[in-house]
């Protein structure tokens, strides 16, 4: 009874901490306009601009902007799509970044 007990409380501990990991497309956009223009294409000018200018990097996916912790990495797509993959903090408004690529 104990294995069960121990066994179950290790898949639960392994499946919380992978709750909030995931993969996320979207435009990285500068903090400034990303809520109203983030997920144009036509911004990628404006962020690339903005952001060279100090302007925290940001991802626009689906309507909702995340801020991310890898900016050196973020910075270099500038306006660009991309694909996310890393970690959302719990309430939902950061990724901690594994990786960023621009989209195929």
């Amino acid at each position: 009874m104990r294995k069960i007990v121990g066994l179950c409380l290790v898949v639960f501990v392994f499946s919380a901490m992978s709750l909030y990991a995931g993969e996320w497309t979207g435009f990285i956009a500068d903090a400034n306009c990303a809520a109203k223009k983030g997920e144009d294409a036509g911004h990628a000018g404006c962020a690339k601009s903005c952001i060279g200018k100090g302007a925290a990097a940001v991802l626009a996916s689906g309507g909702k902007v995340y801020t991310l912790d890898k900016q050196d990495d973020a910075k270099k797509l500038a306006g660009e799509k991309v694909v996310v993959k890393g970690e959302m903090n719990k309430d939902g408004s950061a990724i901690k970044v594994d990786s960023i690529k621009a989209a195929s």
